[in-house]
């Protein structure tokens, strides 16, 4: 796309990891950006009260709980055995949010879509945080636009629910439809979801629906049947990865912060384990964390868990040759 495109940051606005403020995202490959983080705040609601919930404050919410789940960007990281960036001259933009517009109520995934594109164009890895889970929808398009795509995009779903409803209040692009829409993708291929529980959001159609796309159900009960590392082998290599994840997918102890909250779910280890695993197998291009509701949060530990997932992929991928 040659259309200029800059999102907008909020008032008071704080970027992950105190990284450079971008708004101009042509600049993206001329500043060399290795890694863009994208504030997704705003999905298609299923009603009035859904426009601005609280799941919209959620990019504000993780950006400022960096520091609590890195304290700084030169300590000792003990998940990836040295700093983050590992002494390396790696560049960690901000993008802003992408605004919405009451006048044009769906305008922001049309620019949502631009802006991953943008940032896929110039080859930077995708940090998003959401928002809810229909916000990926048009990250999901975007994948189309990865620089050398030959092969389809392996997504990766991390969540207690299916997310395959066709329609929810005649809404096709809403937090339970985000995996049917990228499964219609010509882009996207093989689907893994993992630490599906409960009864959530799933018709027996939706699971039939799911089914016969092949897509790869992994419930709670599997996981910690065979634990993640089973999971992985599943998955082959030398892929090109997705990564999203709905919070209320994992244990409710480090993400209580949910709207939909389940026992059970993935642990923080099997996040490190499947995260730092993938990288290894292949190239994860992107991942979002959505549905995380701040005012239910305890002591910030969903978004401090949010941010060390972040900080799982970025290290690893520094130590993989990533950015190299």
């Amino acid at each position: 796309m040659t259309e200029s495109l800059t999102v907008a940051p909020r008032l008071e606005f704080h970027t992950l990891f105190d990284a450079p403020l971008v708004l101009d995202l042509d600049s993206l490959a001329d500043i060399g950006a290795h890694v863009c983080v994208l504030g997704l705040p705003y999905g298609a609601p299923y009603s009035k009260e859904d426009v601005t919930n609280d799941q919209s404050n959620a990019p504000t919410a993780i950006r400022r709980s960096w520091q609590r789940a890195l304290r700084a960007l030169e300590r000792w990281d003990f998940d990836l055995g040295g700093p983050l960036l590992d002494g390396k001259d790696i560049k960690v933009v901000d993008c802003g949010d992408v605004p919405g517009d009451a006048y044009a109520p769906m305008k922001h995934y049309e620019l949502a879509e631009r802006a991953a594109r943008k940032i896929f164009e110039s080859g930077a890895m995708l940090i998003g945080l959401g928002g809810d889970h229909g916000v990926p929808i048009p990250v999901f398009r975007a994948l189309s636009s990865l620089p050398g795509l030959s092969e389809p995009v392996t997504l990766v779903h991390v969540d207690a629910h299916l997310d395959w409803r066709h329609e929810v209040n005649g809404v096709t692009e809403g937090l339970s439809s985000p995996i049917r829409r990228a499964s219609e993708m010509d882009h996207i291929g093989e689907i893994f979801q993992i630490g599906l529980r409960s009864a959530g959001s799933a018709r027996p159609a939706d699971v039939e629906a799911a089914l016969a796309y092949g897509s790869n159900l992994i419930s709670d009960i599997e996981l910690q049947d065979i634990g993640m590392k089973a999971v992985l082998e599943r998955i082959p290599a030398g892929g090109t990865y997705y990564l999203t994840v709905d919070a209320d997918g994992m244990d409710p102890t480090i993400a209580p912060a949910v709207a939909g909250p389940a026992p059970g779910g993935v642990t923080y280890p099997q996040m490190r384990t499947l995260i730092q695993g993938l990288v290894d197998k292949g190239r994860v291009v992107g991942m979002d964390v959505v549905e995380i509701t701040p005012k239910r949060d305890v002591n910030a530990i969903t978004c401090v868990t949010a941010v060390r997932l972040f900080c799982n992929l970025i290290g690893k991928g520094v130590r993989a040759g990533y950015f190299d």
